[in-house]
């Protein structure tokens, strides 16, 4: 088994397509308002041109996909980078594959590339089982909001990567400087 973690490329649009429209029928079944849900080709084309969309190929094949965002910090008022449309092939979901490249963008980008110390998520408390599985992963809830737009209550979640570097960041915090 050959896995391969890498930016997602243009041509990599349709299968991104496939595989996140595959991934989120419940989220459609829930009716949540997450635009990678309803997506569409072109939708998938500008995630992939405006943000940081990685993938995880096994044996050639696109199996699941991430992404860091560069917009969603400031939706949240928080200054931790931001993950969102993370998608399992349904074929490949229990394989470990999706925590093999959550893992990964954790670790190799967010915590080593970037620097940060830790990373954010958001998911909905009525998904029923995101919420647990982002835990488990050792994600917390650090706020919760509700749009108003049927989504009901969603959190957001932190992941910390770096604890030397949170703490630190935290000591300057209360300092007066900015995480």
């Amino acid at each position: 088994m050959s896995e391969v973690y890498r930016l997602a490329e243009s041509r990599d649009a349709e299968r991104l397509l496939e595989i996140i429209y595959d991934a989120y029928i419940t989220i459609r079944e829930l009716k949540l308002q997450w635009p990678a849900a309803h997506a569409d080709l072109a939708l998938i084309e500008e995630n992939i041109a405006k943000n940081a969309c990685y993938v995880l190929e096994n044996d050639g094949q696109i199996a699941a996909t991430l992404t860091l965002s560069k917009d969603a910090i400031n939706k949240w008022h928080w200054e931790y980078p931001f993950l969102k449309w993370f998608a399992v092939h349904p074929d490949a979901q229990g394989s470990g594959l999706g925590t093999k490249l959550l893992t990964w963008v954790e670790e190799a980008i967010i915590r080593d590339e970037l620097g940060a110390s830790a990373v954010t998520l958001a998911t909905a408390e009525k998904h029923p089982w995101l919420l647990d599985m982002y835990e488990r992963k050792g994600y917390e809830r650090i706020d919760a909001i509700d749009r108003g737009n049927g989504d009901g209550t969603m959190y957001l979640l932190r992941k910390i990567v770096n604890p030397h570097l949170h703490a630190q960041r935290i000591r300057q915090h209360r300092q007066g400087g900015r995480l």
